[in-house]
């Protein structure tokens, strides 16, 4: 095996490649094609065609890889800069925050439960804080449930959102395990499924719809008046 190999790199060699070509062609180790071909004198034309291969290659190559860290450089200048316009966030812009998530992923039908879903626990740990700190919820009064596919760890699930929530694995509901169409994709980037974040408590639901609705009809006066310009 090793002979037929030997003898494919040297022909190679002879019509011209570079070790890299041969490399690439015939799937051998760099090193080998290297000590075999060693011996072979390549005519003038031949060098010249891998010397200007080679520089041509490097050239571009170069010019990608600028390209691309320049384009990471701009990326970040933006995005850091855009991180700039904020540097605290009170509870008016807490409760402003938390009006909009409602509004964009809250339950609206039930008229004596507060619900909010998500797989993302950064939204999820938005939420608590606004019905903490902006709605003064009690602890005892929260309730979770998540769910999650046939292939997750429902006790890992289960540990990892009473973390992100802060509420007490007693006061989850039984975990709801799909038996799931999803593709494997959507399976692997949720491992721990979604969390329903729950509040019984009519009074509050009412609140939180009527921000909702104050800030629809202060948005949309707003819209109204720019039209007239």
């Amino acid at each position: 095996m090793k002979l037929l190999e030997k003898q494919k790199a040297r022909e190679l060699r002879k019509q011209g490649k570079s070790i890299n070509e041969i490399v690439k062609e015939a799937g051998l180790s760099k090193a080998s094609v290297s000590d075999w071909v060693r011996d072979i004198n390549l005519t003038h034309e031949q060098r010249k065609r891998i010397s200007e291969k080679g520089r041509s290659f490097e050239s571009v190559e170069r010019r990608r890889k600028s390209r691309l860290e320049n384009e990471r450089a701009k990326r970040k200048e933006v995005f850091d800069n855009a991180k700039l316009d904020y540097g605290h966030v009170g509870l008016k812009e807490l409760k402003l925050i938390g009006i909009i998530l409602y509004l964009g992923e809250g339950g609206k039908t039930s008229r004596g439960m507060v619900r909010l879903a998500n797989s993302d626990p950064d939204v999820i740990k938005i939420m608590m804080r606004f019905f903490r700190e902006v709605c003064k919820v009690p602890e005892t009064k929260f309730r979770g449930s998540i769910h999650t596919f046939v292939h997750a760890d429902v006790n890992k699930s289960e540990e990892y959102w009473s973390k992100i929530s802060g509420i007490p694995r007693h006061q989850l509901y039984r975990t709801y395990v799909k038996q799931s169409s999803a593709s494997l994709f959507k399976r692997n980037t949720l491992p721990f499924g979604t969390f329903d974040i729950y509040v019984c408590d009519t009074r509050l639901f009412l609140t939180i719809m009527g921000w909702i609705e104050r800030i629809k009809e202060l948005v949309v006066g707003i819209c109204i008046s720019n039209r007239n310009f």
